[in-house]
């Protein structure tokens, strides 16, 4: 094991939080080559928590005391919320450190392609945490896709839908546009990336934008309609108020279509505490054969059209897994900061879209 500390990169997760314990602090302890260090929380009681999660961790209140160390530092992960991604992203490239950015990177593209810019000038990496690229039934589309067993893509439908009809508190549901709240971004980060991802540039945004719950400040139902250049067109949902949840994927294409509903089983899994390749957490990312999508075509999947697809395990690991080897190699991190700023450059036509009952053709993303 000391032979793993002494040459594993040392890690600084900034916040404890959902994003930081549940995530970003069991999938950087389960990657070889990385070693958590340092944990930053004000909180007394999250600092006691992450004490017994990693016993030999080093605690601070804040993340002025990283810059510091920076010598004794080799990446910095800020998991913590939304409005201080840029603040600390550009603190830590200043100091010399590579850093990872839970999603979203920054409020609007221009300051992504400063902070990407920061990183490139210093010779850093500067990462995203794009879990869901890993996802079980995005890693299957992506299969399915690169074989041809659909065709041409003609449609893509992908969900991200709740039933929560009260409001739960929070800086996510805050209506002050610095949180950098509503669903638009936090959902719609994932939905974005997945899509150019899959289908690349977009020419033209459309959106519709709602705010239902009672007291709600910020979005709380939003739709997106995609069409990118290569001429797939994309449709995105996200909601807290869906009474009734839709398929995660429906993509339909020459050929065939694929659904599938669910969710990916891996923020479950490290929610109840498992860990990857920990004794109680099985093939990790597996799902059973139940929840498996359907491909065919010319009838409903609910009604026994088409055949069971084999999901792909999730593979968040294999994020970190990335990181660590371009820290090392010097090589292209997993998700760039040119990725973020694309999806952000979406994002932001997007809400330009819903507020003036237009599609708006995103400039930067042909």
């Amino acid at each position: 094991m000391d032979d793993h500390h002494n040459s594993a990169f040392r890690v600084a997760l900034i916040g404890y939080g959902l994003a930081g314990s549940v995530f970003h602090a069991p999938l950087i302890a389960a990657t070889d080559g990385l070693v958590l260090d340092t944990v930053v929380t004000s909180s007394a009681e999250r600092q006691r928590q992450a004490r017994a999660e990693f016993p030999g961790v080093h605690l601070v209140d804040s993340a002025d005391e990283l810059w510091g160390r920076a010598d004794e530092l080799d990446l910095i992960v800020i998991a913590s919320p939304n409005r201080t991604h840029v603040p600390l992203a550009r603190a830590a490239l200043e100091a010399g450190l590579p850093v990872v950015v839970d999603k979203p990177l920054a409020a609007t593209a221009a300051e992504a392609e400063e902070l990407a810019a920061l990183a490139d000038a210093r010779g850093l990496l500067l990462s995203v945490f794009q879990n869901r690229r890993w996802d079980n039934d995005f890693r299957t589309l992506r299969k399915l896709i690169a074989d041809g067993t659909l065709g041409s893509v003609q449609r893509f439908e992908s969900r991200f839908e709740r039933w929560r009809p009260q409001l739960k508190g929070g800086w996510r549901e805050s209506g002050d546009p610095a949180e950098v709240g509503g669903l638009l971004y936090d959902l719609g980060s994932h939905l974005v990336d997945q899509a150019l991802t899959l289908f690349g540039p977009v020419l033209s945004v459309y959106a519709e934008v709602d705010v239902r719950r009672p007291g709600a400040r910020t979005d709380d139902d939003t739709f997106i309609a995609l069409t990118h250049a290569d001429g797939v067109r994309s449709h995105l949902w996200m909601s807290a108020t869906t009474a009734q949840l839709g398929p995660r994927f429906r993509v339909l294409g020459s050929a065939a279509g694929y659904v599938k509903y669910g969710l990916d089983p891996q923020e479950a899994a490290l929610r109840e505490g498992l860990r990857p390749g920990g004794p109680d957490a099985g093939p990790w990312g597996a799902e059973p054969e139940s929840a498996w999508g359907r491909l065919g075509a010319g009838e409903s999947p609910l009604t026994g059209g088409g055949t069971p697809v084999a999901t792909l395990p999730g593979a968040y690991p294999a994020y970190y897994a990335g990181v660590a080897a371009a820290l090392r190699d010097g090589g292209r991190p997993p998700v760039t900061a040119a990725e973020a700023a694309a999806a952000l450059r979406v994002l932001e036509a997007a809400r330009l879209s819903a507020a003036e009952h237009r599609t708006v053709h995103p400039e930067g993303t042909a």
